[in-house]
């Protein structure tokens, strides 16, 4: 099945596909988006980390 996904949602996806294990941001437009999906893994995950 496919599950089709905002742009700023797929750099993320593939972030996290390329091992990426830590994000720092500020939220601003565009990138809030970005941020917001940081924050959520971080709660799935206690392995990333995540600083705003």
């Amino acid at each position: 099945m496919r599950h089709l996904v905002q742009g700023n949602e797929a750099l993320f996806l593939g972030a996290l596909k390329a091992g990426a294990n830590f994000f720092a941001g500020y939220p601003i437009s565009p990138s809030t988006d970005i941020l917001v999906l940081a924050a959520e893994q971080a709660v799935k995950d206690p392995n990333f980390k995540f600083i705003q």
